[in-house]
């Protein structure tokens, strides 16, 4: 192959795909049309001399050989993105890039509506969307630039992946307000181990699990709860504890946005939890470009701006040092 001869365009089309899985997407992300995304792949199998992307139902997945080039040909786009912003620095005006980000719909409600309005007004061309974080592994999803940025919990992630702490986020005990088994519990007090053993619970999970942090807790002082129903989303579940007697454990930050208008009523747990953090995740090879740092500051002063690290001047005093 005379590389001299190679339309370097081409590269950024498999990056596309690489990103989308899909021949339509990867033209809207790059601004090419599917005609011209459908030329572009059928040259690049030419030079390559193999498939690349193998149509599995609506996907376009990678083949080997694609999967291989997949993490260098965006390091070498991102090498020379950071060559031209160094020269011409970061013009938010006219920037123009889709960010993809990962977490649950914690964050699709209360945090993205308030991002997009601070991106848009800095940098009106730049494009965001959410993927659930049930889409899968978050170091594959960054090494594979399928996201830019994930929030999550404390994770075992690979070497090449940056992070920083965004907030604490302990649990509350959600419950009906009219669940007859709580008449005698005092709000934002501890839940009686009995009481909490004895109910149905309903649980957020993402990959169909039946116990969660909670029961890591529990287990550790020879104790069990009764999980009777897992939903993907914290809304599902904070509705499914409003609709009946089950109960169940939301992040401190989610419980105190919806309690009022679901009718719920808060409680402590009845064993001491650890309060887990929420992270910012991040492909280490993004660690100096620019529009990607801009990102991350903005998604980290608009937390702050939410309160997300201040929910303890929403709790009652008494109950804030047992939240930690």
């Amino acid at each position: 192959m005379n590389f001299n001869a190679l339309d370097l365009n081409l590269i950024r089309v498999f990056d596309a795909l690489m990103h989308e899985r899909s021949v339509t997407r990867a033209g809207e992300r790059i601004g090419l049309s599917q005609p011209a995304v459908s030329a572009a792949l059928n040259r690049l199998r030419q030079i390559f001399n193999d498939a690349l992307f193998v149509r599995q139902g609506n996907e376009m997945l990678p083949t080997p050989l694609a999967s291989q080039m997949g993490e260098r040909a965006s390091a070498a786009l991102a090498e020379i993105e950071d060559m031209i912003r160094g020269v011409r620095g970061l013009e938010l005006a006219t920037l123009e890039r889709t960010f993809s980000l990962s977490g649950a719909d914690f964050f699709s409600m209360l945090l993205m509506p308030p991002l997009s309005r601070a991106v848009r007004q800095e940098a009106p061309c730049v494009r965001m969307r959410l993927l659930d974080s049930a889409r899968g592994d978050v170091g594959r999803l960054l090494a594979e630039s399928t996201v830019d940025l994930a929030l999550e919990r404390p994770l075992d992630v690979p070497d090449y992946v940056s992070s920083t702490k965004l907030f604490h986020s302990p649990f509350v005990i959600v419950a009906a307000k009219d669940n007859p088994s709580l008449a005698s519990v005092e709000p934002w007090h501890p839940m009686p181990i009995q009481i909490f053993s004895a109910l149905p619970h309903v649980l957020r999970s993402i990959d169909g699990s039946m116990s969660g942090m909670i029961d890591e807790a529990l287990a550790a002082s020879g104790q069990r709860r009764n999980v009777v129903l897992a939903l993907p989303h914290f809304q599902a579940v904070a509705l499914a504890a409003a609709g009946g007697d089950m109960i169940a454990a939301l992040p401190v930050q989610f419980a105190l946005t919806v309690y009022d208008d679901l009718q719920l009523t808060l409680y402590l747990p009845p064993i001491p939890v650890p309060a887990g953090a929420v992270n910012l995740y991040w492909h280490a090879r993004y660690d100096k470009d620019p529009a990607h740092k801009w990102l991350r500051e903005v998604v980290t002063r608009i937390s702050n701006d939410l309160g997300f690290a201040n929910y303890a001047a929403h709790v009652p005093e008494h109950a804030r040092e047992r939240l930690g």
